[in-house]
C-alpha cells in the first residue's frame, strides 16, 4: 500500500475503529493526526538544484565541445530550476537531500503544534495522547498530556511506542501501522483503566 492508502476511506474507518477500541479499555483519549509532510524542506530542493547546476557547469567546461559564453549562465540557471522542481515533486529524491535529524526535528515540532491546535489537552483528566503520523518523514510521534504518567506505563508502553514509531519504515504500510496502533491499548489499559463514567471527549476521526 502506498502513502495515498492512508487517506482512503477504509484506512480512515479502520483508524477510527482502532481509536474507539483502545478508548473502550482506557481513560486515555487518543487522537490520530495525519500529515503528508511535517516540514516544507524547500532548502532540500534548492540544494538539489545547486548540485545539478554545478554538475551541468562542469560538464559544459570539460566535455570536448565548445559552448558559447552566453550558454553558461543560461545552462546553470536552467539546471538549478529543473533540479529544484523535480526534487520538490519526488519524495525519495527530496529525502536524499535532507538529514534524518532535520526530518525528526520537523516531526517533533509539528506534532507539538498539532497537539495544541487539535485541543488534545482539553480533557477532564488531561489524558490526551496524540499519535502524529508524518508520511514523508516515515515517522510517528507520540505526544501525551500531563495526566499520562510515562513511568507508570512501563516497559510495555515503551516497546509499543517504539514499534509504532517504526511502523512506517521502510515504507508506509497502513495495515502494519494499524496493528501497532492497536498495541497501545494494553499498556494504557493497565496504567489508565477506563472508569464507568468515562465519556468520549475528543473526536475519533483522523485529523488531517
Amino acid at each position: 500500500m502506498s502513502e495515498s492508502s492512508f487517506y482512503e476511506d477504509r484506512a480512515k474507518s479502520e483508524t477510527r475503529k482502532a481509536v474507539a477500541d483502545i478508548e473502550s479499555v482506557t481513560s486515555a483519549e487518543i487522537v490520530v493526526a495525519l500529515r503528508r509532510a511535517a516540514g516544507d524542506y524547500r532548502a532540500a530542493d534548492y540544494l538539489a538544484g545547486f548540485v545539478l547546476s554545478v554538475v551541468v557547469l562542469l560538464v559544459m567546461l570539460f566535455v570536448e565541445r565548445e559552448f558559447r559564453l552566453l550558454a553558461f549562465p543560461g545552462g546553470v540557471v536552467a539546471a538549478f530550476i529543473f533540479g529544484a522542481a523535480v526534487t520538490s515533486q519526488i519524495a525519495p529524491i527530496r529525502r536524499t537531500f535532507t538529514l534524518p535529524s532535520q526530518r525528526r526535528a520537523a516531526v517533533q515540532s509539528a506534532a507539538r503544534a498539532a497537539f495544541v491546535d487539535l485541543g488534545v489537552s482539553r480533557t477532564t483528566g488531561r489524558t490526551g495522547v496524540l499519535v502524529f503520523v508524518a508520511l514523508f518523514e516515515r515517522e510517528v510521534e507520540i505526544v501525551a498530556d500531563v495526566g499520562v504518567d510515562m513511568e507508570a506505563l512501563g516497559e510495555d508502553w515503551k516497546k509499543a511506542v517504539t514499534a509504532l514509531r517504526g511502523s512506517l519504515r521502510p515504507a508506509p504500510v497502513f495495515d502494519r501501522f494499524a496493528e501497532k496502533l492497536r498495541a497501545l491499548a494494553t499498556p494504557l489499559s493497565t496504567a489508565l483503566p477506563r472508569a464507568a463514567d468515562d465519556v468520549n471527549e475528543l473526536p475519533d476521526e483522523v485529523a488531517e
